[in-house]
């Protein structure tokens, strides 16, 4: 699909235009470099009888108003029975923050530091690599000097990749090394977790003001929305506790919660007196949390239950309840609690007249962006809006000459789940995407602020 159809000298071309916003009528976007000029897909957008350097010209504030209008059209144009949302790991970024939402790569390269410090009784990655023959143990950027003096992961390391072979090696770990591999195994999970526990703060998070947005718009009488994450981060509950909701996270009310994926169906009703009847009154600010890929407070016991802790007392990777990042997700997919969980998610996005909003999450996981792409084909009252950083992945810009360049499909980088969705969109399916993010103007976006903005 083009984006944007013009290709005139006198006005900037396509391949130099950030997207901002996509549906299959009506695309706009912003000049890259000076964003001086704003586009929709026909060209320049002016503002009617403006003069050439006139105060009159067409802003910032006309562009986000004009993309508002279309967003409040989907939020606000039905009444929705059901709200999802969707949050993946961008939905914990916080632009400038390196404290918050560390990427996949951000991971692997500090694990790859932290196993360089002597200790001894680990691996390095390199000698990790070697030992399971993943890439040959080449996984070193530059030439062999610069590898010596200042070695860097090479860009294609893959963290997912790497950690699915160093589990498939596992068992033919030779017992002279066993201990030592499986110390340092252990030390890489435990980096994992340490580089996604993240503390709520309201000043710089917007997960507060999220969730009173979504309750305000699923209304009253128990309707409660869903929060549907990938991440192990407790930013949500947080939030919530804060912004005083309770939370249906699919654990029990005891003192040390256990997994019970039917705390999902109910809801907390008072009743109300009346002479003639008895009536019910539901809780407001009530949501579902539904953590597909586990969490930091989440761990298995000797029987095999699981419980909900503190998450700075669960200390033993063997007992944490997370979907480590490996090629293996499908498979760990099937196992307890994380099947009940993939189910949840499928049961609320099949219901009808369904507002599913994702954030944050690129669509790279086959298997939950199978489980959306097929909601759409058989859910007919399904609309998806998707958020993110970057909403045109499948283009990256090259600093040298100024433009974006196409991904091509045979380039490991390319990202077929996402190019699925906007053929989809092309086809016809209630699928927008909007350039927002969770903690800058995202929330603006969803509840309107635009609209009354005049600066």
């Amino acid at each position: 699909m083009s984006f944007f159809f013009f290709d005139n000298e006198k006005e900037l071309k396509s391949n130099q235009i950030e997207l901002h916003y996509l549906s299959n009528s009506i695309s706009y976007g912003m000049e890259k470099i000076a964003g001086s000029k704003f586009f929709d897909s026909n060209g320049v957008l002016e503002r009617q009888g403006s003069k050439e350097g006139s105060q009159n010209e067409f802003q910032e504030i006309d562009f986000k108003r004009l993309i508002s209008e279309k967003i409040r059209k989907i939020i606000y144009g039905e009444k929705y029975s059901n709200i999802v949302f969707l949050a993946g790991a961008g939905a914990s970024v916080v632009g400038g923050n390196p404290n918050y939402g560390k990427t996949v790569s951000m991971i692997a390269d500090n694990i790859f530091e932290e196993l360089r410090k002597p200790t001894g009784n680990t691996y390095t990655l390199e000698e990790l690599a070697e030992k399971c023959r993943y890439k040959d143990g080449n996984i070193l950027t530059g030439n062999e000097s610069e590898s010596k003096t200042s070695p860097k992961l090479a860009d294609d390391f893959n963290l997912e990749d790497f950690l699915s072979t160093l589990f498939h090696y596992r068992p033919y770990v030779e017992n002279d090394d066993k201990v030592k591999f499986n110390e340092t195994v252990d030390k890489i999970l435990q980096l994992i977790k340490d580089n996604t526990n993240y503390s709520y703060d309201s000043k710089v998070l917007k997960h507060g003001a999220l969730l009173n947005f979504l309750s305000n718009l699923s209304g009253k009488d128990g309707n409660k929305f869903s929060v549907v994450t990938t991440n192990y981060d407790v930013l949500i509950e947080e939030a919530g506790a804060e912004n005083n909701f309770v939370i249906f996270d699919g654990f029990n009310f005891t003192p040390l919660p256990k997994f019970d994926s039917n705390m999902f169906e109910w809801n907390l009703v008072k009743e109300v007196q009346n002479v003639n009847t008895r009536e019910v009154e539901y809780k407001e600010k009530t949501f579902n949390l539904v953590k597909i890929h586990g969490s930091l407070t989440w761990e298995k016991q000797d029987n095999g239950d699981i419980v909900r802790k503190n998450k700075d007392s669960i200390t033993k990777t063997d007992k944490m309840v997370m979907v480590f990042p490996s090629s293996d997700k499908f498979a760990q997919s099937y196992q307890e609690p994380y099947f009940e969980l993939f189910t949840k998610f499928q049961e609320l996005i099949k219901r009808p007249n369904t507002l599913l909003i994702s954030s944050g999450f690129s669509f790279a996981d086959d298997h939950i962006s199978k489980m959306v792409t097929q909601a759409l084909k058989n859910n007919s009252s399904l609309k998806l809006l998707v958020t993110d950083f970057n909403i045109d992945p499948n283009r990256e810009w090259n600093g040298d000459d100024n433009q974006y360049i196409k991904i091509e499909e045979s380039d490991s980088k390319y990202n077929q789940n996402w190019a699925e969705l906007v053929r989809l969109m092309d086809e016809g399916y209630p699928i927008t995407f909007l350039k927002a993010t969770m903690n800058s103007d995202l929330v603006d976006y969803l509840s309107g602020r635009y609209l009354n903005d005049e600066n």
